[in-house]
């Protein structure tokens, strides 16, 4: 007869073995929804260009191309809106506010219906759908709301407790896929995410963005966003500019910030009591707006900037007006409520503000554009460790972190005195409200 003493020892082998398969399941879990949000961000950047390049050559045809977007950015964005709350509802504007209130819900429900992989499938083509309209918006907000919905699928799938750090993690990687910016989606993660650090959190945030991007490095290989750029701040009149960007350039981002907060509570008052059809006439008269002066710019305004923020950069300015104006069709195409971000058209706003104000003083183009970015960007989103990490990483101008430092910092400093709350964290409310209203109406019911 066998010792009792054996049997205990096999039965601890056979648990330990068990446990270790199950650990394991988890971690093959977690590792492909890393690897998935990588995949899926190159996938969804290589559409927004798709989309893009259709437009402009739509834009290009001879005789009737120029006037087209007076029909098909209107048609567009009600098209977007329209499908968005039928269909995707939790997919409408940047992404980023719904992932932040989705880490502050405590009920899972709750948060698959900001998170989910039919809200993530629908996110990515109403943003294709609207670059492919002319909407002045970015694919990278949308890809933080992607990449957490696919981590908390992948929580669900595999039995993940740590919901919270998964969303935040899968921000993370977003950011960080899509911008080829690792070190900024961590800062991300940590600054404008959860506006605090768990230590529990880090070994998550930190894998989920290496594998990510290695994923989207496999693909597309290593580059900087934005190209290489060597623009230094070294004499006085070049720190000068570090002030004034940062100081004037906070102001219009803290400017862009409380109008949209402040209108965004106006219009879902307003779009009470016939959400639909105030919603749709909304987003046509945005759109009819946007198509005018893309118009008027000569098509310089439609989509993310991209280009525009990429020749200033390399010391070609911006038409004088263009800051103006790619400021004015950005708040138009968030206000409307269509799914896009605002990350590449701020920073394109940032680089045509700087290279205007650059012409202005006789300074250098291409460092007033860099600088430019950082404090707008900065006074956008209130997050000025995220605002020159990013920077940083997208032009690679390591030389100039001290001067991308102080107008990130006064950017931020100058947008909190105008307006006290963050816009993603004041756009977030919204959601939570929501949340707890549908709660409780199930509830009652």
């Amino acid at each position: 007869m066998r010792p009792l003493y054996t049997k205990s020892k096999i039965l601890r082998r056979s648990r330990a073995l068990r446990g270790s398969r199950d650990q394991w399941k988890l971690r093959l879990v977690f590792w492909i929804g890393a690897v998935s949000t990588g995949l899926i961000s190159v996938l969804f950047a290589k559409m927004a260009d798709a989309a893009q390049h259709l437009f402009h050559g739509m834009r290009g045809v001879e005789g009737w191309g120029y006037l087209m977007p007076l029909l098909v950015t209107p048609a567009g964005f009600m098209a977007c809106c329209y499908v968005a709350l039928k269909f995707f509802p939790g997919a409408q504007g940047s992404g980023i506010p719904q992932a932040i209130a989705a880490r502050h819900l405590e009920d899972m429900e709750d948060r698959t219906r900001l998170l989910s992989l039919r809200i993530a499938i629908g996110k990515i083509l109403l943003t294709v759908a609207g670059l492919m309209s002319g909407a002045s918006i970015g694919r990278e907000g949308p890809t933080v709301q992607v990449g957490a919905a696919i981590m908390m699928q992948a929580a669900r799938w595999g039995g993940i407790a740590h919901a919270r750090g998964l969303i935040l993690a899968g921000s993370a990687a977003g950011i960080a896929a899509a911008f080829n910016t690792p070190m900024a989606g961590i800062v991300f993660a940590i600054e404008e995410m959860s506006r605090s650090y768990q230590s529990r959190a880090n070994g998550l945030v930190l894998t989920t963005v290496i594998l990510s991007g290695l994923a989207a490095m496999g693909l597309v290989g290593s580059y900087t966003y934005f190209g290489e750029t060597d623009e230094v701040a070294r004499t006085a009149a070049d720190w000068s500019m570090v002030a004034t960007c940062g100081i004037v350039g906070g102001a219009l981002g803290a400017a862009f910030s409380a109008l949209a907060l402040h209108l965004t509570l106006r219009i879902r008052r307003w779009t009470q009591p016939a959400r639909l059809r105030r919603s749709l006439l909304l987003a046509g008269c945005c759109g009819l707006f946007v198509a005018v002066v893309g118009i008027l710019s000569g098509g310089e305004t439609f989509g993310t900037g991209y280009e525009q923020a990429r020749a200033a950069l390399e010391g070609a300015p911006a038409s004088p007006l263009y800051f103006a104006e790619k400021l004015a069709v950005t708040f138009a195409s968030m206000m409307s409520g269509i799914p896009g971000g605002i990350f590449a058209p701020s920073l394109s706003v940032g680089a045509g503000f700087g290279s205007t104000l650059a012409l202005m003083l006789g300074a250098n183009v291409g460092l007033g554009a860099l600088l430019g970015m950082a404090g707008y960007f900065a006074g956008v989103v209130q997050a000025p460790m995220t605002a020159f990490v990013i920077i940083l990483e997208m032009t690679g101008n390591h030389d100039n972190v001290i001067a991308l430092m102080t107008a990130s910092m006064l950017g931020y400093l100058t947008s909190r005195l105008i307006s006290r709350e963050p816009l993603y964290h004041g756009l977030s409310r919204n959601f939570i409200a929501e949340a707890i209203r549908t709660r409780r109406a199930q509830q009652r019911a």
